[in-house]
């Protein structure tokens, strides 16, 4: 694995029908779900998947804030490339800076802070210390 994926990773998203609202775009609220799912291959990609985080560790991770901001629609059949960066990290949170992007056009682009939560009483926690560890190998 490379070194950098904790800093930079993306992956490609193919727009289908069903993602497109009356307009024949893109809904605006499935960007949000593009980005899930490109956070996710990225903890994926670390090494971590949450289902055994929670069994594991006891924590889940939250959305606490989201910003986007639409600079272009994308359509059915769009590929898009959905990227990921860590642009700060507390010691319960990460926040991403998400971009969207087709043929080298950003279409979309985000921060979303992420918690990381008990997931019994949905109390913050400290962030597991080898993902931590991992993201401080990373920078």
């Amino acid at each position: 694995m490379e070194d950098d994926k904790a800093l930079n990773f993306a992956i490609p998203v193919r727009i289908y029908y069903e993602d497109t609202d009356a307009g024949g775009v893109v809904y605006y609220a499935n960007y949000l779900r593009y980005m899930e799912r490109a956070r996710t291959e990225w903890l994926r990609a670390l090494g971590f998947e949450q289902d055994r985080l929670i069994a594991n560790e006891g924590v889940i991770f939250a959305v606490r804030s989201a910003r986007l901001e639409f600079v272009k629609p994308a359509r059915f059949n769009d590929v898009l490339n959905v990227g990921v960066r860590v642009a700060a990290r507390g010691g319960a949170s990460l926040t991403f800076a998400q971009t969207i992007v087709r043929e080298g056009a950003t279409v979309c682009e985000g921060e979303v802070r992420v918690a990381c939560l008990d997931a019994k009483t949905f109390a913050p926690r400290a962030l597991p210390a080898a993902l931590a560890q991992r993201l401080e190998e990373s920078t």
